[in-house]
């Protein structure tokens, strides 16, 4: 391939983005008192609203031991619930709150409105190919089963 042709692997593009869109989140996160784990329970727990923590933790790409502590906090703050599976009672069933789901969405709202910074200078029709093409792409992993 000419050195013209070239364009930087994709990790080298997203790597710098991706750090300044988590440094974006923190003020957020802060905001509401959530960590970025919790965060990330209380929108797999709203996409799929039970789960067992052993799911949960595979979904967010957690140890299911070391979410614990963040499971401890999301309950004491009554933004999940905790039950015992009556099929299994050595398995825990999780389930968001009503509580739990404002918090996600008022932090998403806030995640949401300072991405702008970055997708303003996409148009409406390059925004949409944009958030299309990395759903797809993040597809793409998911079925691969590659660890990230």
């Amino acid at each position: 391939m000419p050195s013209a042709a070239r364009r930087p692997d994709l990790a080298a593009m997203l790597a710098p983005l991706v750090r300044e869109l988590i440094a974006a989140e923190l003020p957020v996160l802060k905001e509401h008192d959530v960590s970025m784990w919790g965060y990330a329970v209380l929108l797999a727990l709203d996409e799929s609203p039970v789960r067992t923590q052993a799911a949960l933790a595979e979904s967010i790409g957690a140890d299911k031991t070391r979410i614990i502590p963040t499971l401890d906090e999301l309950q004491a703050k009554g933004y999940i619930e905790r039950h015992a599976d009556p099929g299994d009672r050595r398995v825990r069933l999780l389930a968001i709150t009503e509580s739990g789901r404002n918090v996600k969405d008022a932090v998403q709202e806030g995640i949401q409105r300072g991405e702008e910074r970055w997708l303003s200078v996409l148009s409406a029709d390059e925004r949409r190919t944009f958030l299309r093409a990395l759903q797809d792409m993040a597809r793409v992993g998911d079925a691969s089963g590659v660890d990230e």
